[in-house]
């Protein structure tokens, strides 16, 4: 063991408590129990579960290579699965089209809408005029002939 400035190094390269965290978290992510990521076999998801820097992360150097060992050893993707990623990745593609189109059209709904309220409002302004004014509107379809 190592000293440096009141912290004990274990032979992981960081203290008992860092090492600790990053085994517990190594643990999560490699039964399938992420708490904080979404569970990805990466070094990046390894730190940010462990709630450590990815500096920190780097200093861990024994457990750094037990995680290249194991994540080498069992990261051998079937057939099955990468087809299953490439139809989540698919679907996660439709996914953000069609909130981008739903977002579109409720932008033009919200247009729309305030469209007519504006002209409903107009309309009941003409409608008020009218019938204070009592001018005499003749409608288009009883036009009087006109005198040659």
């Amino acid at each position: 063991m190592t000293t440096t400035s009141d912290r004990t190094l274990t032979e992981d390269g960081v203290t008992a408590a860092t090492a600790g965290v990053l085994r517990t978290a190594m643990h999560r992510l490699l039964t399938g129990t992420a708490r904080r990521t979404d569970g990805r076999l990466t070094k990046q998801n390894l730190w940010k579960e462990a709630g450590v820097s990815r500096a920190t992360m780097n200093r861990a150097h024994t457990i750094l290579a037990e995680w290249d060992a194991h994540v080498a050893q069992h990261s051998a993707t079937s057939p099955e699965q990468a087809r299953r990623d490439d139809e989540i990745q698919e679907l996660r593609h439709r996914l953000v089209t069609k909130t981008r189109e739903c977002t579109d059209l409720q932008r033009r709904l919200d247009a729309a809408a305030t469209a007519i309220a504006a002209l409903h409002h107009d309309n009941t302004l003409l409608r008020q005029a009218l019938g204070q004014d009592h001018v005499n509107v003749i409608p288009l379809r009883h036009r009087i002939p006109e005198v040659t």
